[in-house]
Order: C-alpha cells, then structure tokens, then sequence
C-alpha cells in the first residue's frame, strides 16, 4: 500500500529561490546568474503576500536572507526545502526531465544569433512561403507579433524566431496562414532538428489573431518536443498500471511518455487550476499521479522583465491555493515546485539558474519542518518511492521525512 494514495505535483513555471551554487556558470545577457533570485527580488523589489504558501512554510526554506515579505511560520502546515539542479541547462525540459529523474549531461542547442540559413531555407522549400529573416534571432513572443505581424498579413512570410531556451517558435496569423497548415510547418521543423548541430528541445506553434497594434496570442499553441532520452519515473508508473494525469504543456514537454491521462493545454494559469480541480475530482482517480505546470509565470511576466505582473500572478496562485487544498482527499499529498528561475528584476530576457522552492502538504500530515536541501529528482523519487517503482537515473526519496 502506498503512504499516499495520489501525488499532485504543481510547477509554478519559473519560480526560482535563489542563484545556484554554479548559477555563474551560466550568464543572462553578458551576466553571470549568480545575483538571481527571482522569489527573492520580487519580495525585496515590489512586495509579495502569499499568505497560504507561508502557511504550508514557503518562508521557512533556507536561504543566506530571509524573504523580504514572506514570514516564517513557528509551526508550519507542511514541508519545505530547496532543491538543486545537476543538469547542464536551465530551460524547461531539462527542469522538468530533471523533476522525473534524467541527469542531462549535454545541454540542447541554442542559437542566440538565430537560425542558420540551412534551416530556414529548408523552411521555405517545404512550406512554399518566405521566413521574415529579420526576425530570426531571440526575441519576446509579444515584440515579435508586435513587429513583424502587420507585414506578415500583408505578405504571408512566416515568422520564426527563438529565445534563450533550445526552441524554435513559429508565429501565425490565424487567419492569414490556418493552424492546420501551421501545425504541419511545425513538426516539418520538428524533423529537421532532430540532431546536433541543431538539437532542439521544442518547436513552437504560436498562432495569433487581431489587428496590428493590438495582436493576441491564442490557446492554440502546440509544442513538439522530443522524447526524453531514458524512461523517467512518469514511465515506470505508467508501466505499472498506474494512473498518470497530464495538465497544462506537461504532455508536450515529455511527448506523451508515461502519461496515460492529457487533460490539455491551459488558457491561463487560472485555467489551468480549474483542469487540475477536475482532475482531482475525478471519481476514478483513485490512485496515481497528477502533474500540473502553470507557466503564465515565466511566460508573461519572468521574460517580460515584469515584477509586479509576476507578483500579482503569485498572488492569484496563492489565493487559489485554498481550493487546491479542499479537494483534497485525507490520503493526498501535495508537492509544490519550480522548473527553473526566471528574475524579472535580472538583466537580459532568459531564465535563470536557481534553486527551486518545494512545498509539501498533505491532509494526513502529523509533523512539519524543513526537509534537507536536496535535488530535483528527488522529487520523483520520492514519487516513485511512494508507489513502489523504480526510480529514474537519479534522485533520493525523502518520502520518509513527510510524517
């Protein structure tokens, strides 16, 4: 019998605590990331008030200062920690392969001065249109629409652009050039990028609609990502008949493996909590893994270089988190974490490279504390621990701490 009959892991997109060890390893626009610290600096620089994460001892994490705003509690709801990356990257998927138990040794490629015209050439030939070249760098998926879309409903010229992370995004008007066509243009790129030199993560649907000077991004973006390179622990459970539950991009960030449930893509982070409500509602999930990422976070406000639009989002978070609570059941636990950082108050537009908050709460609790500083793939470990799996390449189980 498992200690805990379901597991709901929540990554709140980007939500980093702190520069990692070897965060100067890593630059953010000519800058070293040991300064990071995305948590840190929005409490410091514009207040935070999340007053349920406190609760469950988000303020309790250890860290060389306190959160500016976030209060220890002296007799939390749950536990908490911090936890480090051991992969060469600080992208999403190799935070969340990481979460699942992988050790990416060789980080994804980037093209911080765009594609090579190889690639885009072979664009063009396939889809019978021009790529706009001047786009063709890292660039805000908002500019970039803002910039080049009145001249691609005027011509029909694909917008492809990248970012900091191992990704090519392609932007479409809706009804300039239709999703279906999109949708085959993308996983052409797919194809194409498969190996070094251009090893990609994800390939990036990103349909729009509107006028210029007042474009939207719409729901109906699609990733297409490759498949992880050994079975992570969503695997081993899925191989064990065990029930696995995939919300928001989760589905897409691992290419469906190990994942027997997709409950689709989130409009929003307040959608996406909607889905993960009917999810654990479900009268048949009896027993399994829920695994939710809420990205409006990293998407709209880490990248953006928005500190008040990110507080403002955790505060939503954080006024939510009640409802997330009452549906669970007596037996749940409840794992709250991060992928990545993303400092809106750092220089540059990536992420960066910082330890990862985790939250624990269950229901069934009797103690609380501070669990060990420990890794990301403790996380599935402690998963698999729970429902007597095997776990991945990496990771240690501190499932025996939750009491």
């Amino acid at each position: 019998m498992p200690k805990f009959n379901r597991i709901h892991l929540v990554v709140l997109d980007s939500v980093g605590i702190g520069a990692a060890p070897d965060a100067n390893n890593f630059v953010n626009a000519g800058v070293p990331d040991g300064a990071s610290d995305t948590l840190g600096h929005i409490s410091k620089a514009v207040g935070l008030n999340v007053p349920n994460m406190a609760k469950i001892g988000l303020g309790n994490i250890p860290r060389e200062t306190p959160l500016k705003t976030v209060p220890a509690e002296s007799n939390p709801t749950g536990y908490a920690t911090k936890l480090e990356e051991v992969s060469l990257g600080k992208d999403t998927m190799t935070g969340h392969w990481e979460i699942m138990g992988l050790n990416i040794t060789e980080p994804f490629d980037t093209f911080w001065n765009g594609f090579p015209e190889e690639i885009l050439t072979k664009i063009e030939e396939f889809s019978g249109r021009k790529v706009i070249r001047e786009a063709n760098k890292p660039y805000s998926g908002t500019a970039v629409i803002d910039d080049f879309g009145p001249r691609q409903m005027e011509t029909g010229e694909l917008i492809i652009y990248t970012s900091a992370d191992p990704v090519l995004q392609i932007a479409a008007h809706e009804d300039i050039i239709p999703l279906d066509e999109l949708y085959r243009i993308c996983e052409y790129a797919r194809s194409i990028t498969l190996e070094r030199p251009a090893l990609l993560g994800r390939i990036i649907a990103r349909p729009y609609v509107g006028e210029p000077g007042n474009f939207t991004r719409t729901a109906n973006r699609r990733d297409l990502a490759v498949s992880p390179f050994a079975p992570t622990v969503l695997d081993k459970l899925n191989e064990a008949g065990i029930d696995t539950y995939a919300v928001g991009k989760i589905n897409d960030i691992f290419n469906g493996a190990g994942i027997n449930h997709d409950m689709g893509h989130n409009k929003s982070n307040s959608h996406g909590i909607d889905t993960l409500l009917k999810t654990m509602g479900l009268a048949e999930f009896e027993k399994g893994f829920s695994f939710t990422n809420l990205v409006d976070f990293d998407a709209l406000y880490g990248h953006r270089r928005n500190a008040h639009g990110y507080r403002d989002c955790l505060h939503e978070f954080d006024e939510r988190l009640p409802e997330i609570i009452a549906a669970m059941r007596e037996n749940d636990l409840l794992l709250i974490t991060a992928d990545h950082g993303n400092d809106p108050t750092y220089a540059g537009t990536d992420h960066t490279r910082e330890y990862i908050p985790l939250l624990a709460y269950s229901p069934a609790f009797k103690g609380n504390g501070v669990i060990p500083v420990g890794h990301f793939a403790d996380i599935s470990a402690t998963i698999a621990d729970n429902f007597g799996v095997e776990i991945a390449m990496i990771g240690e189980s501190f499932l025996d701490k939750l009491v």
